[in-house]
């Protein structure tokens, strides 16, 4: 299998999927949200899963579908979380290269206001500054590549992360 991949990891509320669609139009990939896929996996919502079955479940399910996804010339936006898994996050950076949308924590406070249906992975009592200091520096350990996303827009942002691919 090619490393033809654009794998993005970040935040939840750095605009993976959204920045995905566009890039993945922008350079002639098909796009995949593996949030979709655990979804579609468990006839559930995100939010389902993390209220009826635990968050351990719902790792449980974002490993998988990260550790088994196989695909080529396609954009993957990740859920926030998936970092989490070192399985994987091995699994899709064999296949092509990681994006962190690195997005500044207040930005991210900013645009995520329903933190309690979004089907957010975190522990009962966990604030966003708790997510964002636990997972900051998995970000940073599996990207191949940061992009800092700043208010400029996202079609600025694709063009970055084009950039910065030298495709």
């Amino acid at each position: 299998m090619s490393k033809s991949n654009i794998v993005l990891i970040g935040m939840p509320g750095s605009g993976k999927s959204t920045l995905g669609v566009l890039l993945a139009k922008s350079l002639g990939l098909h796009f995949v949200d593996t949030d979709l896929i655990i979804s579609r996996k468990a006839d559930a919502t995100l939010q389902n899963i993390l209220d009826s079955d635990g968050l351990d479940r719902f790792l449980d399910l974002e490993e998988e579908v990260g550790a088994e996804l196989k695909c080529e010339k396609t954009v993957v936006a990740t859920g926030g979380s998936m970092v989490l898994s070192d399985k994987a996050m091995k699994n899709l950076a064999s296949q092509g290269r990681v994006v962190y949308i690195n997005v500044p924590l207040d930005e991210i406070k900013s645009r995520v206001t329903n933190i309690k249906t979004r089907g957010i992975a975190f522990r009962k009592g966990e604030t966003l500054d708790d997510v964002y200091r636990e997972r900051k520096f998995l970000y940073e350990k599996y990207a191949d590549i940061t992009v800092d996303f700043n208010d400029r827009g996202v079609e600025a942002a694709v063009e970055r992360i084009i950039d910065k691919l030298k495709l």
